[in-house]
């Protein structure tokens, strides 16, 4: 029984973080049966090689149901990236045609007005079914959002090109400074993704949000991306929209029970 319990667990949590993982769990096991393996790197062998074939598999039957990838393999020449190869390892990188066309075109703009700028895409969406939960957001399960790193500026002021201060673009945040706009403070919910990681900060580069680059590319997604693109709603801690003057309305504030924004740039189209 214990065995089972362990199994259908792994199988539980590989499709929470992957959505295909799971499958592929569940075929590798019934394999390593089949082909009389027992040893455990050769079943761990033998599921890495299930999992990748479905990864590859699902990037061609994903557009069948509405969504498509955001490429991982990016050249020097390209001005819209990926992070992080692992969110296309973990199948998060998935967005409906007009979605990733918007990022695209967001991407063409900052390098057309601003030279070599390089704009990076974070988590998207999984590949298959509306409404399946892509953790710890609270939002991404239809193929039509997706979060954009900021772009960012060293110590002494100078534009960093192709860099974030957490190599994964999130949970470095940009503190709000003293009288700047706190909307949940003094709250202590107990249900909320609104985590601080305090104790990660120290670990991070002292990178500012560069503010010129940050401010057009919100400026491009409520004009050009609204009328365009359909964008709905752009997400952005209250201080930030402050500091940067921003005003229009289609930039909001996403509630203290979502992840903080201050990190990353949230978008969402109709």
């Amino acid at each position: 029984m214990l065995p089972f319990i362990l199994h259908a667990l792994a199988a539980l949590i590989l499709t929470l973080l992957t959505q295909i993982g799971g499958v592929a769990y569940l075929f590798a096991l019934a394999a390593a049966r089949i082909c009389g393996l027992g040893r455990f790197p050769a079943k761990l062998a033998l599921f890495l090689l299930c999992y990748a074939a479905a990864t590859v598999a699902t990037q061609f039957a994903a557009p069948a149901f509405g969504r498509v990838p955001l490429s991982c393999l990016s050249s020097a020449e390209d001005r819209l990236i990926v992070r992080s190869p692992i969110y296309c390892a973990l199948n998060r990188n998935y967005v409906t045609p007009k979605l990733r066309d918007l990022a695209e075109a967001l991407a063409a703009h900052m390098d057309a007005q601003f030279p070599g700028t390089v704009t990076f895409a974070l988590d998207a969406n999984f590949p298959f079914v509306n409404g399946f939960p892509l953790l710890p957001h609270l939002s991404h399960a239809d193929g039509k959002k997706l979060d954009f790193a900021y772009y960012y500026k060293d110590a002494g002021g100078a534009f960093l090109n192709d860099a974030t201060p957490s190599p994964i673009g999130y949970f470095a945040f940009e503190e709000p400074g003293l009288g700047d706009e706190l909307p949940c403070a003094g709250r202590h919910d107990w249900l909320t993704t609104r985590w601080n990681f305090d104790a990660l900060q120290p670990l991070f580069p002292a990178y500012r949000i560069e503010e010129q680059r940050t401010a057009a590319a919100v400026a491009w997604l409520t004009t050009e991306g609204v009328t365009r693109f359909g964008l709905q709603k752009i997400f952005i801690e209250p201080h930030l929209k402050n500091a940067l003057g921003i005003t229009d309305a289609h930039v909001r504030f996403q509630g203290c029970r979502a992840a903080r924004h201050d990190d990353h740039l949230h978008i969402q189209i109709e």
